[in-house]
């Protein structure tokens, strides 16, 4: 039971992963800073299911749980910052001009990405891609802990 649960855990990630980049690459949606975070921990996910399935022990599905976990908190926090529930990164937000020269805000201006990390590029049911991944990242955290708590 336990390489089906690794499979379905580490797939799960790819397929996540893919989607992240079928996004980008073919619906010309670029991600922002936030949304490449998100994807780091997927491709570990990923890496340590190809090791799990010929290492024994529960130590690299809970690894991929943290991984799993990890993703999910990036998306957690993406979310917010999409819902203008607190504010992202300086990187990739936008943000006040008050008190500031026509220099400073050119400055400013010209310094910022071209993707935000608070705009809402996509989204299905009401929720965003930032969304949707971490609530499916939450769910494939549970498969790796049942995979490492699985026999043979």
């Amino acid at each position: 039971m336990r390489k089906p649960l690794i499979l379905i855990a580490s797939g799960g990630s790819a397929l996540l992963l893919l989607a992240a980049l079928g996004f980008q690459y073919l619906a010309k949606l670029p991600p922002c800073d936030l949304c490449i975070s998100q994807r780091w921990p997927h491709l570990a996910a990923v890496i340590l299911g190809l090791l799990a399935l010929v290492i024994p022990g529960p130590v690299l599905p809970l690894l991929g749980a943290l991984a799993a976990l990890t993703t999910a908190g990036f998306g957690l926090y993406h979310s917010g910052v999409e819902q203008g529930w607190w504010e992202g990164p300086t990187t990739c937000t936008s943000g006040g001009v008050g008190g500031m020269s026509a220099d400073q805000l050119f400055d400013k201006i010209m310094a910022a990405p071209l993707v935000r990390c608070d705009e809402i590029v996509w989204q299905f049911l009401g929720l965003s891609m930032a969304s949707w991944n971490a609530i499916l990242a939450l769910l494939l955290a549970f498969v790796w802990v049942a995979a490492a708590r699985a026999r043979g």
